[in-house]
């Protein structure tokens, strides 16, 4: 293969309010529980019919966590691009390898977009020229807890 891409796009509300923590190298990291909904009309029954779809995301870009934690509340509407990552951590009660798959906002190629009200912001990881550390197996260690949200 040539190349490949990691990209994930979604619009969706939040379910809860975002989570802030403080890393071990001191910077601060946000994780967002987002929900996408699609709804369609059951063909022999005519009934309404919805599915939601339940995302982690974490965001690692300092300015983009204060602007997270500043503006975006449960229910918020939000645009985020992304990349795709699964990540293995050890569960400290049963000892088990545990996976977690999630979409990270972190470096240039990253943005989240606030939705809906009289102003729409958009801000990009590109935008807050920031030094990100994420790449770094330690400070994901961080993120450990029982899957889902």
């Amino acid at each position: 293969m040539a190349g490949s891409l990691n990209k994930v796009l979604l619009i969706g509300r939040l379910g809860a309010d975002p989570e802030i923590k403080q890393m071990v190298n001191g910077k601060s990291v946000a994780r967002l529980s987002l929900a996408t909904s699609q709804s369609w009309k059951d063909k022999t029954t005519g009934e309404k019919k919805e599915k939601t779809e339940w995302h982690r995301i974490v965001v690692f870009n300092e300015g983009l966590v204060n602007v997270v934690q500043q503006y975006l509340k449960k229910g918020a509407q939000i645009y985020i691009e992304g990349q795709l990552s699964t990540r293995k951590w050890k569960d400290e009660k049963t000892g088990q390898d545990k996976y977690s798959t999630e979409i990270l906002i972190q470096g240039y190629n990253s943005s989240l977009t606030m939705l809906g009200g009289s102003s729409q912001n958009n801000i990009s990881s590109q935008d807050t020229n920031q030094n990100i550390e994420s790449n770094n197996p330690a400070n994901q260690n961080d993120l450990d807890d029982d899957i889902p949200f």
